[in-house]
């Protein structure tokens, strides 16, 4: 049985002394619930959440990291660096760093295995423009993300990996895939790591949805078989409106 995972994607938003009271709540309200937690907050401010997630059952995350070591890469971020001040987990190939910043599969391979050698955990995000869904190509995009996302990683690496499904239509939008047109994608998703990896290794990946979830339709999307938690953006924000998420 997958445990539900729950990651709150803060994005660019709230400053530091926001963002330490929110972490503070949230360790209060989720102390001692069962799913598992992460939220992903701005690189300046992770240094500064460390001590505050410490020993809680939420894991710290960034947003983002570099493909390369420590180096001359001005503006890069390590996954170095990200391990020395406390950091878990990492969001990658997020649909904003794709289309926005122009980043490649083969780009968000690269950061997906650093991360993993390094010892990170990783949720590498994939998902389809609105152009892609209304062409009937939902499908054939999310294969080729994962199969070019997922190159070179092992199966016994894949267990560091939750996929995170967001199609890029319904981020930040307040339109939501339908439950079920995102469990058939989930459990297209699911049968082509199957093809990849095998039976065994498909049931147990995590796959999240990210998409405009939020409490009132989060129960119903949690509901479906292959739906195993979210990637929450805006409702991540405040903790009366992330918490009722973490905890159906």
């Amino acid at each position: 049985m997958r445990k539900h995972y729950i990651a709150g994607n803060w994005k660019m938003n709230l400053n530091k002394a926001q963002s330490l009271e929110l972490a503070k709540a949230l360790v209060k309200e989720l102390k001692g619930k069962s799913n598992k937690y992460m939220i992903a907050a701005p690189f300046v401010y992770l240094d500064a959440l460390a001590p505050v997630l410490k020993g809680s059952n939420i894991l710290l995350g960034a947003q983002n990291m570099a493909a390369t070591d420590n180096g001359a890469h001005t503006g890069e971020v390590s996954a170095d660096m990200l391990k020395d001040i406390g950091v878990q987990s990492v969001i990658l190939g997020h649909s904003e760093r794709r289309h926005e910043i122009g980043e490649s599969d083969s780009l968000i391979n690269a950061k997906v295995k650093k991360a993993l050698e390094k010892g990170l955990e990783v949720v590498l995000c994939i998902g389809e423009l609105l152009e892609e869904r209304e062409a009937g190509n939902a499908e054939k995009v999310c294969a080729a993300q994962l199969t070019e996302g997922l190159k070179g990683v092992s199966e016994n690496q894949l267990k560091n990996v939750t996929i995170a499904y967001e199609p890029v239509w319904a981020i930040g939008t307040g339109k939501t895939a339908t439950p079920d047109d995102a469990q058939a994608i989930h459990k297209f998703c699911r049968k082509h790591i199957e093809k990849m990896y095998g039976k065994a290794a498909s049931e147990a990946v995590v796959i999240q949805y990210g998409g405009s979830m939020k409490a009132s339709n989060a129960k119903e999307l949690l509901a479906m078989e292959d739906i195993d938690g979210g990637l929450i953006g805006g409702a991540s924000l405040a903790a009366d409106t992330f918490v009722p998420i973490c905890i159906l």
